[in-house]
């Protein structure tokens, strides 16, 4: 049920399937076609897909026979937006299309990161600006700069909140709230950051 759904959601936005490991699942944007919004349509995508979860975790606890754990099931995304190698990767007797390099490994690192920040979806500083660039119908929230393994220098991290038209006048003013406290935050005003 989970993979179907969340593969079909992908490819609908124009998603390449790449592999399934375990019960993660390995998608890009931008090829083999490519696309001038490549970084919205993954942000939209991961963005659908929370909402479905959510529909999908309804089903299996009002259908009562999954085990108690299945309705409770969350998963979390990560996105980075670069340059990647893209292409039939392998042997000459067995390969498959994928992807490698810095920055599908930057998207892993955001997915597992998601965790230590409580978020679901967690996407590069790239990934944000060119959403944003891309359409400014997505509400994000800025959510620290990290060192993550492998790289010097620190990574502007952001959640994808949803779709601007979607979210409700609660969260925006709760949004507004905590970038302000971000910003006093990172200028080290700590105690108006705190209140």
């Amino acid at each position: 049920d989970y993979l179907t759904e969340m593969s079909d959601i992908l490819q609908f936005h124009g998603g390449t399937l790449d592999k399934y490991i375990g019960d993660a699942i390995v998608g890009m944007f931008g090829a083999p076609l490519p696309y001038e919004d490549h970084a919205h349509r993954a942000c939209l995508t991961a963005i659908e897909m929370q909402q479905r979860q959510v529909e999908m975790r309804e089903r299996w606890k009002q259908d009562g026979t999954w085990p108690e754990i299945v309705p409770l099931m969350q998963t979390r995304i990560g996105l980075n937006t670069g340059q990647a190698v893209i292409g039939n990767m392998g042997s000459p007797r067995r390969f498959n299309y994928t992807m490698m390099g810095d920055n599908v490994n930057l998207a892993a690192r955001c997915e597992s990161g998601a965790k230590a920040y409580g978020v679901y979806t967690m996407i590069t500083e790239a990934t944000w600006q060119s959403s944003v660039a891309a359409s400014d119908d997505i509400a994000f929230r800025f959510l620290d700069q990290i060192v993550v393994k492998g790289r010097s220098q620190p990574v502007r991290m952001f959640e994808v909140i949803g779709k601007k038209d979607e979210i409700s006048d609660e969260t925006a003013a709760c949004l507004a709230c905590f970038a302000d406290g971000m910003e006093r935050y990172l200028a080290c005003d700590w105690d108006r950051a705190r209140a």
